[in-house]
């Protein structure tokens, strides 16, 4: 029984989190992008272009134009675009145009480009983070990769989300409008990626030394923190040597470079980002 219970919860939680995205996003759309006629890219944002053209609600044209395709990609590309994206796309054009009418914040196009896009990539980041997309473009770059082989589903996103950029700004007769579009695209890009990945709060070291087991054991005394040895061979020598690799927090990077500079000043050291660490020092595993 507890068994079902744990999948009924976690699909309730999923639906819950894509819920809150899409206000998300329609919050950033209603409040930033659409009353200053910025275009991010996507279905929405044609939408956004038609609006400003005709009156035709962005969310409903957003939903005239996805809905078709999402059953073309369903018949063509099999259950890829299930359940979760057929309810994102249908409550984010009802947040839209319904529930989330929240009033323009700002007419400085700057700052609702660099806001709007801050926003509408934190509500795409939380449907992403629960397993839900909201369809759009995905579907029909998705759709393009299936004829077009040669051309990843990534390329074809980002040539269906520069036209409509470049569209919106041909429209409008103003071409800064494509710039604050494209400035929105990308914080929002980026913002979904901090979403995905989190923030880096640690490092990763990797330490090539003919002292490894010294740097490892001055690790262990003075940092108190878990130390790996890794068998590694010199390419060009064919020598065997061991690797150190030790993840630290961000604040003990500087101790940690004092440790192998005092052990071995000729180390060859690897700094890298290390997004998250699930264990033992760091962070527990979530239940699920």
């Amino acid at each position: 029984m507890r068994e079902r219970i744990k999948p009924l919860s976690g699909e309730i939680k999923s639906y819950v989190g894509i819920t809150i995205g899409t206000m998300i996003m329609a919050f950033g759309f209603n409040s930033f992008s659409i009353p200053n006629k910025i275009a991010p890219g996507g279905f929405s944002g044609l939408a956004t272009v038609l609006y400003h053209l005709s009156g035709y609600p962005v969310g409903l044209v957003t939903l005239i134009i996805t809905i078709p395709l999402f059953f073309v990609a369903f018949k063509l590309l099999g259950g890829r675009f299930g359940v979760k994206t057929f309810y994102g796309t249908v409550l984010f054009s009802l947040n839209v145009d319904l529930i989330m009418r929240t009033p323009t914040i700002t007419n400085d196009i700057f700052l609702a480009s660099v806001f709007g896009g801050v926003i509408l990539g934190a509500g795409v980041g939380v449907v992403f983070k629960f397993g839900g997309t909201t369809g759009g473009t995905d579907l029909l770059a998705s759709i393009m990769h299936k004829y077009f082989r040669g051309v990843s589903i990534g390329t074809w996103l980002m040539i269906i989300d520069s036209m409509v950029v470049v569209f919106a700004g041909l429209v409008f007769r103003n071409m800064e409008i494509t710039l604050y579009s494209t400035l929105t695209l990308y914080l929002s890009m980026k913002v979904i990626d901090l979403i995905q990945e989190g923030i880096s709060y640690a490092k990763a070291f990797y330490i090539i030394s003919p002292k490894a087991q010294q740097i490892a054991d001055a690790i262990l005394t003075d940092m108190d923190r878990g130390v790996t040895l890794l068998n590694g061979k010199g390419a060009y020598t064919g020598d065997d040597r061991s690797v150190v690799f030790c993840v630290v927090h961000r604040s003990q990077i500087f101790q940690m470079k004092d440790i192998v500079r005092d052990v071995d000043p000729g180390a060859f050291v690897i700094l890298g980002d290390v997004y998250e660490v699930l264990g033992e020092g760091f962070k527990r595993f979530e239940a699920s």
